[in-house]
């Protein structure tokens, strides 16, 4: 079966970095998009980064450009989000996925169980 692990989450004050993994197994990705996605208590899902797993090509929300990075090790199948200067707005749930760049991501097939992240002031 195909399984999404996310890890990597904790509890941190405001400032301060973070950086969470996501493990990919079951199957290669190697024709999908990638990315980062997050649900705060009584808000809706919302896309916080991306990456195509061969090209690497990443997008990010404009909440958290220049805050958070994207990446993949291809060899490892992992994908991570380094998150740097977490402000409180960043508390939630982070969740991996995995699914082709042409479907909306609301339809994409793969979804990992989420990553508590919390940020104190």
């Amino acid at each position: 079966q195909v399984q999404l692990v996310e890890s990597g989450g904790g509890l941190v004050q405001a400032g301060d970095s973070l950086r969470l993994s996501c493990l990919f197994s079951g199957r290669t990705f190697g024709s999908y998009v990638t990315g980062w996605f997050r649900q705060a208590p009584g808000k809706e899902r919302e896309f916080v980064a991306s990456i195509s797993w061969n090209v690497g090509r990443t997008s990010y929300s404009e909440s958290v450009k220049g805050r958070f990075t994207i990446s993949r090790d291809m060899a490892k199948n992992t994908m991570y989000l380094q998150m740097v200067s977490l402000k409180p707005e960043d508390t939630a749930v982070y969740y991996c996925a995995a699914g082709p760049g042409y479907l909306s991501t609301s339809v994409w097939p793969y979804w990992g169980q989420g990553t508590q992240v919390t940020v104190s002031s």
